[in-house]
């Protein structure tokens, strides 16, 4: 097992190409990143050119650009977006290029700042790139979304740390819930897939009509469309290229018929929306749609996302985690959806993934919507699990069965 930083650096990178994006032979790479992450992102295009891929495109953000332009642009330019970037990553999908996007930045970045401002200038970008976010959730290429440290996120993470051993912190935290430190990683990797894989298929096999969150504040129906699909972990595109779309994933996930969830549901962890933690929240759905939000504080910044369009207060997710995963077992809080969603299951208000349904790749959104999927410019996951919750899967007939206990899978493969 590797301990010096760069070996584990290097492998990281390495598995992020060959094991998780499967970049093809003769396939491009567009690799989305903020400036911070450019070591990174460097080591991967090596990784890349290595695998065979022709050529990478580098697409840089800026998170502190768009800090100051939320805090200095003028009030009524909220309308202004560099339709170039969207472009330029449509053109990418357009060509069957993979898309690698590295997560890197301060997660209060946007804290303090105007919430109408933000709000809608994000929905403007969230409109510019929906083709692009439309190819994602169909899978119509290999994808895959990272994490890299820096500075600022570390010190929210571990803020009782020095910066530098901060960071250092950090990185063992990724290496370890993505296996990067097993003695072989590709294996690890394949064992982990399998089993998931298995209870994918068994509740693939059970069709249920319904899950029943409960436990705790908890108490929630969530109904499943007819001609449901469980995915998770691997997931492949129309071409047949498999590939890991998140490392790290410890979730199947399906989605919920957007008219058919009732109840009230708690969150069971922060979540971090727009810069703002929110540390517990409750919603109240009824007939799909959330009727109430209880909060004690940053309610607002709920309610304005719950506005950004007719979706984005239904589901559009429904993911099974372990309590027992990885990322759990840390016990730490990563202010960041792609390592927090592994650590609890969790519900996602907003979009769904097409692949969740039979034959929803082929369908339009008119034909999904009347398949019950849910449709939305935005996607937030928010954690549900715990060792309280229980989950039961609900059959045509009204059975029930055992799918969790106390957070832990309660079915063997």
């Amino acid at each position: 097992m590797p301990t010096d930083f760069q070996t584990r650096f290097e492998r990281y990178a390495e598995l992020a190409v060959k094991a998780w994006l499967n970049v093809q032979r003769g396939q491009r790479l567009a690799l989305v990143a903020p400036l911070e992450a450019a070591p990174l992102a460097r080591v991967i295009s090596k990784y890349a050119y290595l695998n065979g891929s022709p050529f990478v495109q580098f697409l840089w953000n800026d998170s502190e650009a768009a800090r100051i332009r939320f805090e200095f642009a003028p009030r009524d330019s909220w309308k202004e977006y560099p339709e170039e970037f969207a472009l330029l990553a449509q053109r990418a999908l357009e060509r069957g290029d993979a898309l690698l996007s590295i997560t890197a930045q301060d997660p209060d970045v946007l804290r303090g700042l105007d919430l109408e401002f933000v709000s809608r200038a994000q929905k403007v970008a969230a409109e510019k790139n929906k083709p692009v976010q439309d190819a994602v959730r169909r899978n119509q290429v290999n994808w895959l979304g990272i994490g890299m440290p820096v500075p600022a996120w570390a010190k929210r993470v571990f803020p009782a740390l020095s910066e530098q051993d901060a960071v250092a912190r950090l990185w063992d935290a990724i290496f370890y819930v993505c296996r990067v430190d097993e003695p072989d990683p590709v294996a690890a990797w394949r064992a982990h897939a399998a089993d998931l894989g298995a209870r994918r298929a068994i509740l693939n096999q059970k069709q249920y009509t319904a899950l029943h969150f409960y436990g705790g504040e908890t108490d929630l129906t969530v109904g499943l469309p007819q001609g449901h699909v469980w995915v998770g972990v691997t997931d492949t595109t129309p071409g047949g290229i498999t590939f890991v779309a998140n490392a790290p994933t410890e979730e199947i996930f399906t989605l919920p018929h957007r008219e058919r969830v009732d109840g009230v549901v708690t969150s069971s962890k922060p979540l971090s929306v727009r810069g703002n933690v929110i540390e517990k929240f409750v919603l109240t759905f009824q007939g799909g749609r959330v009727v109430q939000i209880r909060a004690n504080q940053h309610r607002d910044v709920l309610e304005k996302l719950l506005m950004t369009d007719d979706g984005a207060a239904r589901l559009g997710e429904v993911a099974l985690v372990p309590h027992s995963s990885p990322v759990s077992k840390l016990g730490l809080f990563f202010y960041n959806p792609l390592f927090d969603e592994n650590a609890a299951s969790h519900l996602a208000l907003g979009s769904c993934y097409a692949q969740c349904l039979q034959g929803g790749v082929e369908m339009s959104d008119q034909e999904l919507t009347a398949h019950g999927a849910n449709d939305s410019l935005v996607h937030l996951d928010f954690m549900v699990g715990s060792d309280q919750i229980n989950v039961d899967g609900i059959g045509a007939d009204d059975t029930r069965e055992p799918v969790m206990r106390a957070g832990e899978w309660a079915f063997a493969t």
